[in-house]
């Protein structure tokens, strides 16, 4: 049986018939650097900071501590040498500027629904910059469409799920005004199409492989989680911060084990479909 550690290696076979190695754990491809520990958990225990500041209520001082990351990761990767971190601080990066457009958006826009349009929009930006600077190949950035006729009647039905699991938890909170045909496509477009392949990009193919590099498997997908469900803090809820770090946690580990972000994009967008567009009118 495969270990946790093994399911990063992969052989093919050669014309002779022989086995070789693919590709190694990217953690042994990294040159070891002191005190990493340190520079790894300064950014993610800030970040996770200001999003525990939120939770609170306190969001001009999260939006600030937010900044103050952002620039400080900036710098950094002006004066770090080690490249492992540098491509680490660029991934990080991404989450500052999440939570900062965030929040700055609804000041143009008050429609809910229609302003993660712009939100996501906006981000894919910075994320394609970060996507061409990590240096990942296709496959390990999940950009296949393999199985894809078995995995979206699989994701539709985890959508389901998951999305019932975050309306048990938290409670009625539909993104439309009433149960439409035209509603629910404008719901489905944008949480399939904008919301959750921007931030599936963001944590699994950039973040969970970036980490991966630097820490190993287990930690990068602890670790991911951690800052997904802290980054899912807007409601005020303890129990919905541990229920999206347990949701990460499902969809962390099935990137890892397919590499397929179509997979891990169609059950997040499906997940957010049914619990703000289905479940509240029918539940």
């Amino acid at each position: 049986m495969e270990t946790f550690e093994s399911l990063n290696r992969e052989t093919k076979e050669t014309p002779e018939g022989m086995r070789t190695k693919q590709f190694e754990n990217p953690k042994e491809m990294m040159p070891e650097m002191k005190n990493k520990w340190v520079y790894l958990a300064i950014p993610a225990a800030t970040i996770a900071f200001a999003e525990l500041m939120i939770y609170s209520g306190r969001e001009v001082g999260a939006m600030v501590v937010h900044a103050l990351v952002l620039l400080g990761l900036s710098l950094s990767i002006m004066f770090i040498k080690n490249e492992g971190i540098q491509k680490t601080y660029q991934a990080f990066i991404l989450l500052p500027i999440l939570r900062l457009v965030d929040f700055s958006m609804p000041l143009f826009y008050t429609e809910r629904l229609y302003n993660l349009i712009f939100i996501y929009s906006l981000l894919a930006i910075p994320v394609s910059i970060a996507v061409t600077n990590q240096d990942f190949t296709r496959k390990q950035l999940g950009i296949t469409f393999e199985r894809i006729a078995i995995y979206i009647p699989l994701s539709i039905v985890m959508g389901f799920l998951l999305g019932v699991g975050e309306f048990f938890v938290v409670g009625e909170n539909p993104l439309i005004q009433n149960f439409s045909i035209i509603n629910l496509l404008s719901l489905t477009i944008i949480m399939v199409f904008f919301v959750s392949p921007v931030e599936e990009i963001i944590f699994r193919s950039i973040l969970q492989n970036r980490l991966e590099t630097v820490l190993g498997n287990r930690k990068a997908l602890i670790i991911t989680s951690m800052l997904f469900g802290l980054m899912h803090s807007g409601y005020g809820s303890i129990s919905e911060i541990l229920y999206i770090i347990s949701v990460g946690t499902l969809i962390g580990y099935l990137f890892y084990r397919t590499r397929s972000l179509p997979l891990v994009t169609l059950i997040h967008g499906f997940m957010n479909v049914f619990f703000f567009g289905v479940i509240p009118f029918f539940f």
